[in-house]
Formats: structure tokens, C-alpha cells, sequence
């Protein structure tokens, strides 16, 4: 579990977490009781790291750089590994109440996180990107894989700390949409730098998509059109961010900012 859970990363989904959190409310105190959730959602995304490069879905030598968990521990053991870290990611959350956050809002991220996480949010769109084939797939069922597979996560990761740092239910649904565009404006620069990033820099091999001949955003629109998509997508994103009329935004824009030109 350590192994992958410390290879390294973006921790973007942490990092929604906190600045959500912060966004809201007062940033030191937020920042506090937000930590075990940003704690939980990065165990959440390394866990479904782990069973991606299994042999049987993406069957992958390299994450993050290093050899991928089942090529260290083997199969069994990396299957256990993300279903500890899927498990302990729930206990870690309910830890913020014992930091002072409101139990409700506790309730609220742990219902978030199991939906969000669950058939219907991520392992949904993983499923279905694993039915997913080339000349089958369409852009609605595309964009349903991306929204899920990937876009739900950073999803309940500005919610969840938003709800820590008390965000009104206006502001929750205004942070809701940007993250679903943020989410998809990720997974298709994904899709890009899969063609045409550095595996140095990506810490995993490129191409692995046309390999598979998996459907992506370049193959259906064209690499001009996605990375023009990622362009608007952010701009929405950004104004949705504006409509939640946050204290502290700046680094939620920062974020959106750099995601749409990241390398990596």
C-alpha cells in the first residue's frame, strides 16, 4: 500500500481538497480539518492506480516512474493493496470529526465519496472505458467514460472540501460544475500528452492508448479540436468558479490554469 501510495504524483486531488477548503473559509483552521480527507481521496486514486495496471485492464509496467505494484509484489498482493487503501480511505474521512469538522458535513463527504467512487462515479466510467473500442465508441459514450472515469474524483475533491470549509449550497453546486469541467478538460489533455508527451516526464509510456486502441478525444476530433476543447473547457470551468463567489479563489484558478497546460 505505501509503496504506490508514496511513488510520488501530482496529488492534485489532495491539493482540490485543501483549496477548496481554503477557498471557502479560514484557511489555516480549514486547511486542518480538511487534511484526512485530502488524505482519503489520494488513497482513493492510487488504489484505482494500482488495479489499472493490473494485466487483466491496462496491463502496465510503469506509474509514477517506478515499476508498477504488481510487478513488485505480484498480482495477489497488488489487488489486496488497492482494496486496503480503498477501505481505509472511508475510515480516514470520518478522522476530521475528531479534528472539530461537523459531523453533517463528515456524513455528506462519506455519501459523496462512496457515490462518487462507486459504480456510479468512477468505477462506472472505468467499466465502461474498458468496453470502450475504436470505430465502436462515440463522443456522448467518450465523454460519459471521461466524466466518470476521471471528472467524479476532482468532483467530490472540491466538494468534500468545500464542505469542510462551509460552503452554502449555492456555492456547492457553483464548485460542482467546475470541477465536472475541470475533470474533463484533465482527462483530455490526458489524451493528448498520450500522443505527444514525454514518458520521462509522464513517469509511464506513451502511445499506451493507441496500443490498446482505446477511443480518445484526438482520435475522434482530432488533436486540434482537443486541445481547443481544453481551452474552453477551462474558460467554463473558470467562470463557473466565479459564480460561487468565493473569499479566496486564487488558487483554484492557479490550478485550472496550469492543468491546461501542464506537460505531465
Amino acid at each position: 500500500m505505501m509503496y504506490s501510495l508514496e511513488a510520488g504524483g501530482k496529488r492534485l486531488r489532495p491539493i482540490l481538497v485543501l483549496s477548496a477548503a481554503e477557498a471557502v473559509g479560514r484557511a489555516e483552521q480549514a486547511r486542518k480539518l480538511a487534511m484526512p480527507v485530502a488524505c482519503a481521496v489520494e488513497m482513493i486514486h492510487t488504489y484505482s492506480l494500482i488495479h489499472d495496471d493490473l494485466p487483466a485492464m491496462d496491463d502496465d509496467d510503469f506509474r509514477r516512474g517506478k515499476p508498477t505494484n504488481h510487478k513488485i509484489y505480484g498480482e495477489a498482493m497488488a489487488i489486496l493493496a488497492g482494496d486496503g487503501l480503498l477501505t481505509h480511505a472511508f475510515f480516514a474521512v470520518t478522522r476530521a470529526v475528531s479534528l472539530g469538522a461537523p459531523p453533517e458535513a463528515v456524513l455528506a463527504i462519506v455519501s459523496d465519496l462512496a457515490r462518487l467512487a462507486g459504480a456510479p462515479g468512477m468505477v462506472g466510467g472505468q467499466a465502461a472505458d474498458m468496453q470502450g473500442e475504436q470505430g465502436v465508441t462515440s463522443l456522448e459514450e467518450l465523454e460519459y467514460i471521461h466524466l466518470h472515469k476521471t471528472s467524479d474524483l476532482l468532483v467530490f475533491s472540491v466538494l468534500a472540501g468545500a464542505r469542510i470549509g462551509g460552503a452554502s449550497s449555492e456555492q456547492l453546486e457553483a464548485l460542482q460544475r467546475f470541477a465536472r469541467k475541470l475533470g474533463l478538460a484533465f482527462q483530455i489533455q490526458d489524451d493528448i500528452l498520450d500522443l505527444v508527451g514525454d514518458a520521462a516526464k509522464l513517469g509511464k509510456p506513451v502511445q499506451s492508448d493507441v496500443e490498446e486502441r482505446k477511443v480518445t478525444y484526438p482520435y475522434l476530433i482530432g488533436m486540434e479540436e482537443s486541445q481547443k476543447l481544453v481551452v474552453r473547457l477551462t474558460q467554463e470551468a473558470k467562470q463557473a468558479l466565479a459564480e460561487a463567489k468565493l473569499e479566496t479563489p486564487d488558487t483554484l484558478l492557479a490550478i485550472a490554469d496550469y492543468l491546461m497546460s501542464r506537460d505531465h
